[in-house]
């Protein structure tokens, strides 16, 4: 019999020497299940959830923890911890007593005891209790942490590392989740329901709510154990709920960040964000969408990037639950049709190769092109045409047929891979794919690739990847644009003049600094864009439906551009003052003036060796062309939108050569002069031009197609 006892002997002494860590050791080890993202300040700006096991919080020291809690945990589980050291040997002489006699009473395992189990896998109980090598190792354990820690240390141990209900793992996840506050404020019935749970983490609600409502009564306190049942009723229910605590500023950053990152449970990020300019932007966003209900937008997405470093400074993915049906889809990296946005780099790449100039005149007139789905006949947003146009103001006012005629100078191939070289990856066909419409932005992007886009050309051509974490390393950015034709570009894109024949001087394009900015709309207003800069930041706003639904008359001027206004205008507040950029090397200014004052005089940017081109232009083109109709053009077929409203649809016929000209259709006269504008209606019909006396000069013959306005 003696010679039995020696093994346990030894390993009662020696098992708790090496096997018990020290509390700095277990505080420092604990992980909880959540990464927590900073702002650049160091300020809490999201928690997500990667661990799915358990749910933990952070670690919660003692005197975080209420009052309440300490006194409901000790009255429950260990009415002697200050004065037993480590194992409570009344408490076991009473629970051997009772199981000898067969009653019912509260285990002998001290808070202590329970801890020992908790640090040490090999003294965790099975589904049927603890071995009794167990219960004597636990006894040792205990022994040698009340020497080793101090009572708070236990305390504070024990809280952080118990299991509640479920997956739910000490008392900050516990707090969080079923209470919706911190530890440092639960009450003496929050508290009770807390510890109850810790003796049954998986009992019913009344078993729960009863022994609760014991521990309320065995702290002399008044309890109405039908209240208390209510509370725990609720309580029990948010068990598997997210956290209603848990930061919440960046969810669509924080989750692409933990993803391509893959960053683990426990951790804590610094990122690039700033949460005062976040806060902001998405305030913005969401009360700008609630004034555009009415036209059925939902949804909408803002980024903001520092020019200098790619430090993304702000980045909305969704209103939110509150305008939006679709808010867990992020509008910062989901797929759009880009509109007008992408006519910078169109132009920037024609002034590179010097196909044009700013002062350069294009044609902005009906304008047929063959395709292989049939005839492509652009046209502008305000449906109708402005003559001969400088490149200047074809771009500041987004003209689209200028734009198609300068794609085809400069290939939709050679376009298609300068975006790809900026970062828009989703274009993933050629060039001839998207056809001359690509220069009008019928491709797919990202608002991330197309706004660090606009910072390239912020940056005079110079690109670099947005930066994500202030642990990434600064990335030098690299030349990819011609510096020289970036600074026109931008300085087009800053000149209010050149935007005025279509959106006018002042408008929510317009900032009391200086900044440079293009809107886009998509076919059927389905994708609304501003995209700018100043000389700091760059901000780049979406604004549609995430279902693709489309929007009901929002042009750019009133979707996305207030909020880009105001964005940015907030951002330049901790920038210096923003003034326009000095010319680079490569670049000469003349002054210009054209014959006729087809546009005002003014001094314009040239590519040097540009400069002696079209200086002064020739205003009449058409002088030596035959008299006849200019569009619409023989055989031509045209197709009503019935997305678009009925007074927006108007055919303008044009003609060259003939002085009071006099139009007819059908044998009904419609209009007179150089141009008239007809109300479309499904048909074929026979169009007539005739001189001053009646004489027919050209007929053509036309047919419009699509569904009778109701």
């Amino acid at each position: 019999m003696k010679l039995s006892l020696w093994p346990l002997v030894a390993a009662l002494v020696v098992a708790p020497v090496w096997a018990n860590p020290s509390f700095k050791e277990v505080k420092a080890a604990w992980r909880s299940s959540d990464v927590l993202l900073l702002d650049r300040q160091g300020a809490p700006l999201q928690r997500v959830r990667v661990d799915m096991k358990t749910r933990k919080l952070d670690w919660v020291a003692l005197p975080d923890i209420s009052p309440a809690m300490r006194q409901a945990l000790l009255i429950s589980e260990d009415k002697r911890f200050y004065q037993h050291s480590g194992v409570d040997w009344s408490g076991v002489a009473a629970a051997a007593w009772g199981n000898v006699w067969n009653t019912k009473t509260r285990g002998a395992s001290t808070i202590t005891m329970q801890l020992a189990g908790l640090l040490d896998d090999d003294l965790k109980a099975s589904n049927s209790g603890r071995s009794v090598w167990q219960k004597v190792g636990q006894s040792w354990s205990a022994t040698w942490l009340e020497k080793e820690w101090s009572k708070a240390e236990i305390l504070e141990a024990y809280l952080n590392k118990v299991s509640f209900r479920g997956e739910i793992v000490g008392l900050s996840a516990l707090s969080h989740t079923l209470f919706g506050k911190t530890p440092a404020g639960l009450n003496l019935t929050e508290a009770a329901i807390a510890t109850a749970l810790i003796r049954g983490p998986n009992a019913s609600v009344d078993r729960v709510a009863s022994r609760a409502c014991k521990i309320v009564q065995d702290l002399g306190r008044q309890a109405s154990c039908s209240s208390i049942k209510v509370d725990t009723e609720i309580a029990i229910s948010r068990s598997k709920a997210p956290n209603p605590l848990a930061e919440n500023e960046a969810p669509h950053f924080a989750r692409k960040l933990i993803a391509q990152n893959k960053i683990s449970a426990g951790s804590t990020v610094k990122t690039t964000l700033s949460l005062p300019l976040q806060q902001y932007a998405n305030a913005m966003l969401r009360r700008h969408l609630a004034a555009l209900a009415k036209r059925n937008v939902q949804d909408g997405a803002v980024i903001v990037l520092d020019n200098r470093s790619g430090d993304i400074l702000a980045w909305i993915g969704s209103s939110g639950a509150a305008t939006s049906n679709a808010a867990d889809v992020d509008g910062v990296t989901a797929l759009r049709q880009a509109g007008s946005t992408l006519k910078p780099f169109l132009y920037q790449l024609a002034f590179e190769q010097k196909y044009l100039t700013a002062a350069s005149l294009l044609d902005d007139s009906p304008l047929d092109l063959q395709t292989a789905g049939g005839l492509y006949a652009p046209q502008n947003y305000a449906k109708d045409f402005k003559g001969l146009v400088s490149v200047r103001t074809a771009l500041g006012s987004s003209l689209n047929v200028p734009a198609v005629r300068a794609i085809e100078m400069v290939g939709p191939n050679a376009l298609r891979d300068r975006l790809f070289a900026l970062g828009m990856k989703s274009l993933e066909q050629d060039g001839d794919y998207y056809g001359a419409s690509l220069a009008l932005g019928a491709a797919d992007v990202r608002l991330i690739e197309l706004t660090n886009a606009y910072r390239t050309l912020a940056n005079g051509g110079a690109w670099s990847a947005p930066r994500w974490t202030l642990v990434e390393p600064a990335v030098k950015p690299k030349p990819l644009l011609d510096p020289a034709s970036s600074f026109i570009v931008a300085d087009i894109l800053s000149d209010r003049s050149a935007r005025a024949r279509t959106f006018g001087l002042e408008s929510a394009l317009s900032t009391r600094y200086w900044s440079a900015v293009k809107t886009g709309t998509s076919k059927d207003m389905r994708d609304n864009w501003t995209i700018g800069f100043s000389r700091f930041v760059t901000v780049g706003v979406w604004v549609g439906n995430a279902s693709g639904e489309p929007m009901w008359d929002v042009s750019g001027m009133h979707g996305a551009a207030p909020v880009w206004q105001a964005v940015l205008s907030r951002a330049q507040q901790s920038a210096p003052a923003s003034r326009a950029p000095s010319p680079p090397q490569g670049v000469t200014s003349r002054d210009l003036k054209y014959q006729n004052q087809i546009e005002a005089s003014r001094k314009e940017w040239f590519l040097a060796g540009t400069e002696r081109e079209l200086i002064v232009a020739e205003t009449q083109p058409e002088q030596n062309q035959a008299p006849g109709i200019i569009a619409p053009l023989d055989g031509s077929i045209f197709a009503l939108d019935p997305d678009v409203p009925p007074n927006n649809q108007r055919l303008v016929f044009r003609a060259r050569g003939v002085a009071n000209a006099q139009w007819w259709l059908d044998g009904k006269q419609i209009g007179r002069g150089n141009q008239t504008k007809w109300f479309p209606w499904p048909g074929r019909y026979q169009l007539e031009l005739r001189d001053a006396q009646g004489k027919v000069v050209q007929k053509v013959g036309f047919e419009v197609r699509g569904a009778v306005v109701k």
